[in-house]
C-alpha cells in the first residue's frame, strides 16, 4: 500500500472538474474558431479529387469554390458574433461596449 486513495483519479488535485457553462462555451467557440482554416483548407483541396472524362469542368469548380467561400465567411461571422456577445465589459442589449464611454471625472465636460 503506498498510502493513496483507491477511488483517487491521478492527476486530480485542485484543478476544477466542471467550467462554469458560459466558460465551457466560450472556450468551444474558440476551438470552432480555431478549427475553421482546417475546414477551409480540406473543402478547397475537394476538387482536385474529382474526376471524370477529362477532369472536373472549371464552372463547376469556380462555382463549389466560391460556395465554400461564402460558407466560410458566414461561418466566421457567427462565431465571431458570438465570441464578442460573451465578452466582458459588452452591453448585451445593444451590443456596445459599456465602459466605452466612461470618462474618468473632470474629462470631456
Amino acid at each position: 500500500m503506498t498510502g493513496k486513495r483507491q477511488d483517487q483519479i491521478p492527476g486530480e488535485g485542485s484543478r476544477a472538474v466542471f467550467f462554469e457553462r458560459r466558460t465551457y462555451r466560450r472556450r468551444r467557440i474558440i476551438d470552432a474558431t480555431r478549427l475553421l482554416p482546417v475546414l477551409g483548407v480540406v473543402l478547397f483541396l475537394i476538387p482536385l479529387l474529382w474526376q471524370g472524362e477529362g477532369g472536373a469542368r472549371t464552372t463547376d469548380v469556380m462555382i463549389y469554390i466560391f460556395g465554400i467561400w461564402a460558407l466560410l465567411a458566414g461561418l466566421s461571422g457567427l462565431v465571431s458574433r458570438d465570441l464578442g456577445r460573451d465578452r466582458p465589459g459588452v452591453d448585451n442589449e445593444n451590443g456596445t461596449d459599456a465602459d466605452l464611454f466612461d470618462l474618468p471625472d473632470g474629462e470631456g465636460e
